[in-house]
């Protein structure tokens, strides 16, 4: 048994989107790996899915990380 019990306690109107039991949750109920937040509104976590297949997307399309294949190097903030 854990001598000390960690207990994590949200703050009220913060939301967050739980991976696991794909469902929108006032505070954190589930464990940090299993959820995507917070959230400012119930509606904004519902739409979480989406909201990270975006930023996923616009990551991937991004010019300056990309690799420069005439220079062979990553083009990271210095290229």
């Amino acid at each position: 048994m854990a001598l000390f019990k960690r207990r994590t306690v949200g703050k009220p109107g913060e939301w967050f989107y739980c991976l696991e039991h794909r469902t929108v949750e006032e505070g954190p109920q589930c464990r940090a790996a299993d959820r995507l937040g917070p959230y400012d509104t119930r509606e904004e976590a519902s739409h979480a899915m989406e909201i990270a297949q975006e930023r996923n997307l616009e990551w991937e399309t991004d010019p300056k990380w990309h690799d420069d294949p005439q220079k062979g190097k990553s083009g990271g903030a210095d290229a």
